[in-house]
């Protein structure tokens, strides 16, 4: 339950940033359009994100056409890094198996520019 409200949170937190913060909103608007998406590798739990410069839409569960997806071995190792989201947890994620990234790495770089400014 805890994983389901931080990423419903996320939402909202992205929609706020782009009507507030100018910064968030260029970064958007230079993106065009950018679809990404969290959840646990069974697909028990997940958000998917689309960010255009008009509008972010948040909706349950994981498409198929989604540039990024972040997906997390269970829902405890996923509430732990994004409460405190950082390149370090990251790669430790990743390394250790509780992350798997799907997508380009590119992405992934786009997608912390952006979330920087929440």
């Amino acid at each position: 339950m805890k994983l389901k409200l931080m990423l419903w949170w996320l939402g909202v937190l992205q929609k706020r940033a782009l009507k507030r913060k100018a910064a968030f909103r260029e970064g958007v608007e230079r993106l065009e359009r950018f679809d990404w998406g969290v959840g646990t590798e069974d697909l028990s739990i997940a958000r998917h994100y689309r960010l255009t410069p008009r509008a972010v839409e948040s909706h349950a569960g994981l498409p198929v056409d989604l540039a990024l997806e972040l997906r997390f071995r269970d829902a405890d190792s996923a509430t732990r890094f994004l409460r405190k989201p950082s390149q370090r947890a990251f790669r430790e994620g990743l390394f250790g198996g509780n992350l798997r990234l799907v997508g380009d790495s590119r992405d992934l770089e786009r997608l912390q520019g952006l979330l920087k400014y929440l």
